[in-house]
């Protein structure tokens, strides 16, 4: 139950994205818990992969060329998934900050831990 409350808190953080910001479109719910779903298949599959390759360039970076590989990623899915597009990398960067913040504050107001892992 608390997978699927998750992927439905990231499809309406990606909803709304276009509020805040004018170069990313997400035009319908279903092309967002679409968008919402591949991202979290990507970022549970290939980022693993992706953060390993690039471990000599994200430890001289300090970590921050995750962010680069954050935005690389959400760019992706949005070359994939119809019906979500972000115009740029610049764009998909900090879409990608947006996204984490908006699906963090989401999660921590809706969902409740009790204590329990």
């Amino acid at each position: 139950m608390r997978l699927l409350l998750t992927w439905l808190i990231n499809a309406a953080a990606l909803f709304a994205l276009p509020f805040l910001m004018s170069s990313v479109t997400v035009t319908n719910v279903g092309a967002a818990l679409v968008a919402a779903l591949v991202l979290g298949l990507v970022n549970t599959l290939v980022r693993p992969v992706l953060v390993l390759l690039t471990l000599p360039v994200t430890f001289l970076s300090l970590g921050l060329f995750l962010l680069v590989i954050n935005a690389l990623l959400f760019w992706g899915v949005a070359h994939f998934v119809e019906g979500f597009h972000v115009e740029g990398f610049w764009s998909a960067f900090l879409a990608a900050i947006l996204y984490s913040v908006i699906s963090w504050a989401l999660s921590t107001l809706l969902l409740k831990n009790n204590g329990n892992a």
